[in-house]
């Protein structure tokens, strides 16, 4: 039997709540069980309908998704948190993947990308593409330098080979895009990254990637 995702929305309009679902209830693995309007009903919700994954939406007026992550990450730890918004604000972006999101989707995502991301979310993985990972790099992450020196201690306890595959992640890849350069197999790619996580104490892929960057350890092969 297919594992359902029970997702939650969480956006201040009517309108886009309604479309969002319209959407997610095309795919037979996906079951919207809650709407919310603002970040606290949104931390409550996860918390009451074990939530895999939450939609959240960066502004809303009674209370917006990036200060709702802490409460998430508290009250329903299983819950994977992506932001919806309709730009890409790097502040934002760099803001809630520290915060713990696995990802930052913009609001005019087709219906299909969509249904992906959902999927991609619910496994823990990151649903950044790679040019918004690489604008990060650019404008904001590197520009942290005071970050650079701790980044760097903690990356030092990879191996070579965790070290290759967090190269392929600060990249953007897929696990399975990451198995094929590196002739592994998915399933290793998914221990590596669990191995680096709990090395580098980060909660998920994208503050690991954010932690490569810190440490200046190149994306890519």
């Amino acid at each position: 039997m297919t594992r359902v995702i029970r997702t939650l929305i969480a956006d201040d309009e009517t309108l886009m709540r309604a479309g969002i679902r319209l959407i997610l209830d095309n795919a037979d693995d996906i079951e919207v069980v809650a709407e919310v309007a603002d970040g606290p009903s949104a931390v409550q919700a996860c918390r009451e309908h074990e939530i895999d994954v939450a939609l959240l939406d960066v502004h809303m007026p009674g209370g917006d998704g990036l200060a709702a992550i802490p409460g998430i990450a508290r009250e329903s730890p299983k819950t994977n948190i992506a932001m919806l918004t309709a730009f890409g604000d790097d502040h934002n972006v760099a803001q809630a993947l520290r915060a713990g999101a696995v990802g930052f989707l913009l609001k005019d995502t087709g219906p299909t990308e969509l249904i992906r991301a959902v999927r991609v979310a619910a496994t823990g993985e990151s649903i950044l593409a790679p040019q918004i990972t690489r604008r990060l790099i650019e404008r904001h992450l590197l520009s942290d330098s005071k970050d650079a020196e701790p980044a760097k201690r903690r990356i030092e306890q990879l191996t070579d080979t965790e070290r290759d595959v967090l190269r392929l992640v600060t990249a953007g890849l897929s696990n399975a895009e990451i198995a094929q350069q590196l002739h592994m197999s998915t399933g290793t790619v998914k221990a590596h990254i669990s191995r680096i996580l709990a090395k580098v104490g980060c909660a998920n892929r994208v503050q690991a990637a954010i932690l490569a960057h810190d440490a200046g350890l190149p994306a890519g092969p």
